[in-house]
């Protein structure tokens, strides 16, 4: 593997992730109208929502490999396990921790406890998921035809 084979790896990782997190940044922006300073730099850099950010990053770096050496290549294969491990963590452990930090909030507000809310991290649903692969894929496809 090359310097610049790797580096379009990279290239492909960096922009699954930005492209979609500017996707949930449009969204944010057509949902609420406008956005303080703060607002922009949280929503940007969120995790959980639409479209996936881990998978759009994790599926451009695989797709990449896999045009570039085959899906069998051990790097392809190393980065299709990643991918896969990154995927049923945002659905399922990273889901079920939102859902209970946001339980955890109700029962907080409900007693009146003198604590401060937990930070809710989100997860992935699989429309969410699905979305990001799908950007994912295009982009690692597209930056393999550029290295």
């Amino acid at each position: 593997m090359s310097d610049l084979t790797g580096l379009g790896g990279l290239l492909a990782f960096v922009i699954g992730w930005f492209v979609a997190q500017a996707g949930k940044l449009i969204g944010d922006l057509i949902k609420n109208g406008h956005m303080s300073g703060r607002e922009f730099i949280d929503c940007f850099v969120r995790s959980g929502g639409m479209p996936s950010g881990h998978t759009a990053s994790f599926t451009g770096l695989t797709a990449f490999f896999v045009c570039q050496f085959g899906i069998f290549a051990p790097i392809s294969v190393l980065a299709l396990c990643m991918t896969v491990i990154v995927v049923y963590d945002a659905v399922n452990v990273r889901y079920a921790v939102g859902e209970q930090g946001k339980l955890l909030n109700i029962m907080i507000m409900d007693r009146n406890y003198k604590k401060n809310k937990v930070k809710v991290v989100e997860g992935h649903t699989i429309p969410q998921v699905i979305v990001g692969a799908i950007l994912g894929i295009t982009i690692g496809v597209l930056m393999s035809f550029c290295f």
